[in-house]
């Protein structure tokens, strides 16, 4: 999964949208991309929403559990 990722950083933003003048163009890009990959890229396979925001509908609709202690069976 993290080389089809790296594949698709290379090849989205590396590739297609250098040269970088400097190292500090380089990174403020990276952060951009990250943010757009997070949470404004409409992703396919969930049903065209961004990855956050599938996540928080997943998450409020399956609470975690609060503690340690309320989610690991007793071994007693």
């Amino acid at each position: 999964m993290a080389e089809a990722f790296n594949s698709l950083f290379k090849a989205d933003l590396v590739r297609n949208k250098g040269p970088w003048k400097n190292i500090d163009d380089l990174e403020i890009a990276v952060a951009e991309y990250i943010d757009w990959f997070n949470y404004r890229r409409l992703h396919g396979e969930i049903g065209l929403v961004p990855p956050v925001e599938f996540e928080e509908q997943h998450y409020r609709h399956n609470p975690v559990a609060t503690t340690v202690a309320t989610s690991v069976q007793s071994l007693h």
